[in-house]
């Protein structure tokens, strides 16, 4: 399975690859506020692309359980400037955060080339013609909720059925827009709108999404679930139990693992990737 784009090839049968957190907000879970300046959000996207990174997929609104929604102009404000100043210093795709189209017609324009949309398609109409018309890749990702009231008692009857059927109707959104087939990615959604059970159950799972022959990514990095396994840790001591839900979620079957610490996350991926060549 490959994906293929402008200047840019991923061969998925050779490894897994890496896309880098920038997150260029107030208020996300794990980083919000630290890389809110311009400057220093240029910095850690060279940063993220030294480390090893084979993407940046950069947002400029948080979707952490709770969080309000902001304004696409401001959504735009804030992520333009930093896509169009990093846009010819990497040679390494950038991706945009958002489920706003506007938002993804600008950074596309502004250098972005790949769009990623906790939504899966579903909460701006639009957003599959934006994908279509510029040729680019698109993450389609379940979400059981929004980003306000995902994490208020999530319930399933059968949890990864119903996810796949999310996914496989956003594939079909994405093919009726005329996205290419080659250019559609897969997210199970670990944290948005799960429990912690529900999130170990899909990496646990997760070779069953195999079935809809697109690429999947997993994005399970200091998620919340990592801390209360090990007995409530803050996000910033999460990096140990990033690394074992990683390898795990290579292991059975995931091509793209999002990710905030670039260099520690590249080196599990690559450990886990030639293990599982041997097993």
């Amino acid at each position: 399975m490959k994906l293929s784009w402008k200047n840019f090839s991923f061969d998925f049968s050779q490894r897994a690859f890496i896309m880098g957190i920038l997150n260029v907000t107030p208020d996300s879970f794990s980083d919000g506020g630290k890389y809110f300046d311009k400057n220093k959000a240029v910095e850690q996207a060279l940063r993220i692309r030294d480390d090893g990174a084979d993407i940046i997929d950069i947002g400029g609104e948080s979707t952490r359980p709770g969080a309000e929604k902001i304004s696409a102009n401001e959504e735009i404000k804030r992520v333009v400037p930093v896509i169009e100043a990093i846009a010819d210093k990497i040679n390494i795709p950038v991706s945009i955060d958002t489920y706003k189209s506007s938002v993804a017609e600008a950074a596309v324009s502004a250098g972005a080339s790949m769009i990623n949309d906790i939504s899966g398609l579903r909460f701006d109409p639009e957003m599959p013609r934006v994908a279509a018309r510029h040729d680019v890749p698109v993450v389609i990702m379940h979400i059981k909720g929004t980003p306000k009231n995902m994490q208020k008692d999530p319930v399933y009857n059968a949890l990864i059925p119903e996810i796949i059927d999310y996914l496989r109707e956003g594939i079909g959104i994405a093919r009726n827009a005329g996205i290419a087939e080659d250019k559609i990615i897969i997210d199970p959604g670990i944290g948005f709108g799960k429990t912690v059970e529900h999130n170990l159950e899909i990496i646990k799972r997760l070779d069953e999404f195999t079935g809809l022959e697109k690429p999947i990514l997993l994005g399970p990095s200091r998620k919340a679930f990592i801390g209360k396994i090990l007995g409530d840790l803050p996000v910033t001591e999460r990096v140990e139990g990033t690394a074992a839900a990683i390898a795990i979620g290579i292991f059975n079957g995931a091509n793209i693992i999002r990710v905030h610490d670039v260099k520690e996350m590249v080196r599990v991926a690559r450990t886990a990737d030639r293990l599982k060549q041997v097993f």
